[in-house]
């Protein structure tokens, strides 16, 4: 199975440790966080969770369509936060199908 460019800037982030999972995780950080990832089977809390953080840092909030646990190799993880700059502005210039902004996923 070949990989988007979006999971592999997302395995860039593993590798370099930029990459904070969980809600509760991405609360406690003060700032640094560049893009949030959440996954399409995420549960309501976590949903608002996932805006409240995305307010916060003022970010853009990414939606996972194939399932965030496939791409951040984590069992379980329904959101995740970017922590570079740089790879945060890669994924969000190469969105595609299986990955959209927020604003974009909500039906209403």
């Amino acid at each position: 199975m070949a990989t988007s460019k979006i999971e592999t800037f997302i395995g860039f982030c593993v590798k370099s440790r930029n990459l904070t999972y969980g809600g509760d995780a991405i609360e406690c950080l003060r700032g640094g966080v560049y893009a949030l990832l959440m996954c399409s089977s995420a549960a309501k809390n976590t949903i608002k969770t996932a805006i409240k953080c995305k307010n916060k840092f003022n970010c853009p909030l990414i939606v996972c369509y194939n399932g965030l646990e496939n791409s951040v190799n984590k069992a379980g993880c329904k959101l995740a936060a970017v922590r570079d700059k740089n790879l945060a502005k890669a994924i969000t210039e190469n969105l595609d199908g299986n990955y959209k902004l927020y604003a974009e996923a909500v039906n209403g």
